[in-house]
């Protein structure tokens, strides 16, 4: 496993990041799987567990509590979020100074520790001012409480630029990471977040680098889903809109560029986002020990440039050459 620092900050990540979104918790068994792959993963390196109040209504982050207390502190870095609701209050939800107070308390007690090492703001508050938001983030770093800072979805550019500029007027604590929605079939934070991002030393950590699982290879065109997959689950919308022809044509293209260069579809779709410099880590999923496997062997594999070029056409999308050094 490699590593890499968030942004211009001196924390260091595995390049590979295990994520709670998708560990089921509903029952003994399933706990007992998601510490299996949660164990295999800090052994094999991986030190940078992702996690959020929301998920599984706070069960995730008791869980990541359970699993971190029997190791050093110093060896793993946690991060959670905050935005949506975790109760019926009025005030419990949003960006206000209020419920960022309160829900990162509860993150503290859920999780058994003293500090959380990223937190981030999980949407955009629209009722709350940027400035009320950035000041308590800040004021929670000065207590010691979260160590950086970041933002997730609906953080465009604009907002980060906005965000710079409350920030250096204020004196506040720095803006050290952003994790958004970034893969093979959905590029859209290489038009300005990743300028942005670059300008103002902030790391970007992505999240669904597989596509909701298309990128993995196991969605053929014109056979069947895959029993138990995550297209058969009735409400998720995301994976059955990316489940397009033009979409399984592009990825049956993109598998045999893997094969070529001997890597698996999943490889080829983690290490892809990897050559990033501004990528610090890549957060994942994984339901067996045997997909985790998969995912951290993408950790220090390089693409040939020929082969990043095949890529952009499959893709059809413009390279910009200054973003990948």
């Amino acid at each position: 496993m490699q590593y890499r620092n968030i942004g211009t900050s001196g924390l260091k990540v595995s390049e590979i990041a295990l994520g709670s979104w998708m560990t089921q918790l509903s029952d003994t068994e399933a706990v007992s799987d998601a510490r299996s792959i949660a164990c295999k993963a800090f052994e094999a390196g991986v030190n940078f567990f992702d996690c959020a109040d929301a998920y599984s209504g706070g069960d995730a982050e008791r869980f990541l509590g359970d699993f971190i207390k029997d190791l050093p502190r110093e060896d793993v870095v946690i991060s959670s979020k905050v935005f949506f609701a975790t109760g019926r209050s009025v005030n419990g939800q949003g960006l206000s100074r209020k419920h960022i107070f309160n829900n990162c308390e509860q993150s503290l007690r859920n999780l058994g520790t003293d500090y959380i090492d990223l937190y981030y703001c999980h949407r955009f508050d629209e009722s709350t001012p940027m400035e009320e938001t950035l000041q308590a983030l800040s004021d929670l770093v000065d207590q010691g409480k979260i160590l950086y800072y970041g933002v997730s979805e609906e953080w465009s550019a604009a907002r980060i630029e906005r965000a710079e500029r409350i920030i250096s007027e204020r004196g506040l604590h720095p803006l050290s990471v952003v994790q958004p929605q970034y893969h093979m079939l959905d590029r859209y934070i290489e038009h300005e977040i990743v300028e942005s991002c670059e300008r103002y030393g902030i790391g970007i950590t992505p999240f669904s680098p597989l596509a909701q699982g298309l990128l993995t290879g196991k969605y053929r065109k014109g056979e069947p889903l895959p029993a138990g997959s995550r297209a058969t689950w009735q409400a998720d919308k995301q994976i059955n809109a990316l489940l397009t022809d033009e979409n399984l044509d592009k990825v049956s293209r993109l598998a045999q560029i893997a094969q070529d260069l001997g890597l698996s579809m999943p490889v080829l779709a983690l290490a892809w986002i990897l050559r990033l410099p501004v990528v610090s880590s890549v957060i994942v999923g994984a339901s067996s020990p045997r997909q985790l496997e998969s995912n951290m062997a993408a950790s220090g594999v390089v693409i040939p440039d020929d082969a990043l070029h095949k890529i952009d056409e499959i893709l059809g999308f413009v390279r910009f050459e200054r973003h990948i050094g």
